[in-house]
């Protein structure tokens, strides 16, 4: 039994191997990652002097406004996060903390992790192709459609790509723009079928698609609720399940019709 004089002795001893853990823990490297918002790139316009949407096979028309795929820029895969920088990353809306492998869940070095981002951003855009040629009913034997844009890799600009294409070659249907001259930008990935999924880090893209202009962000309904954490003011959300949606939403949107908010 302790008596009352042994008690603070007592507590003190306790608190070394608390204290000991949080030392080390300042200084030892944490399984996150930290994210910010990254570039914006308009699909219907250029990349290094090389149009983002090429088409060769069948009559193009000019386009205004623009569509405006967004990305985040995080940490390498071998880049040591502390706890300092999760700290700091919590309290900043312009920073975000994610787990590890939700952004390199392939492992590996940063060269095979370039190279399998690289290898989704060729899918996604094989996949966008598809899409935009079912959405119009044209058959990808009679369109060349050809995709370039550096320096990103993954499949979240799938939908914009899939977007771009319709409106180079159909606009909004009535001989309009699809994006009624507006800056619409938005993420999302696309299956050959027009089905949209849900990408991650919304919440940073939203605030780059401000910061580059945008007005209106097409964001995958089931991210919804992200997106809306931590909304700029001024960028109005209209949320997308698939591609039919996606177009139908910005028609009514230039017409002054009814679009779906999140």
């Amino acid at each position: 039994m302790f008596t009352r004089r042994s008690r603070p002795r007592t507590l003190a001893l306790c608190a070394l191997p608390v204290l000991a853990l949080f030392g080390v823990a300042a200084f030892a490297p944490l399984p996150f990652t930290l994210a910010q918002p990254g570039t914006t790139a308009n699909v219907l316009g250029d990349d290094h002097g090389t149009p983002v949407i090429s088409i060769k096979g069948t009559p193009t028309r000019p386009t205004t406004g623009q569509l405006r795929m967004t990305t985040i820029v995080a940490t390498g895969p071998e880049t040591d996060v502390r706890i300092g920088d999760v700290i700091d990353g919590w309290f900043r809306t312009d920073r975000a903390v994610l787990p590890h492998d939700s952004v390199f869940p392939t492992g590996g070095s940063e060269k095979e992790i370039e190279k399998h981002n690289l290898d989704d951003m060729v899918k996604s855009q094989d996949s966008a192709v598809e899409a935009a040629l079912n959405y119009l009913d044209r058959k990808p034997g009679s369109v060349d459609v050809t995709l370039h844009l550096a320096d990103v890799g993954g499949p979240s600009a799938g939908l914009f790509f899939a977007l771009g294409i319709i409106d180079k070659l159909d606009g909004d249907g009535s001989g309009g723009d699809l994006t009624g001259g507006r800056s619409i930008a938005g993420t999302g990935t696309i299956q050959p079928d027009g089905e949209v999924g849900a990408v991650g880090g919304v919440s940073l893209k939203t605030q780059a698609a401000r910061r580059d202009g945008a007005s209106v962000f097409l964001v995958p309904k089931a991210e919804c609720k992200e997106a809306e954490s931590e909304l700029p003011k001024g960028l109005r959300l209209i949320p997308v399940t698939n591609l039919k949606d996606a177009v139908s939403s910005l028609r009514s949107l230039d017409h002054g019709g009814k679009t779906p908010s999140c």
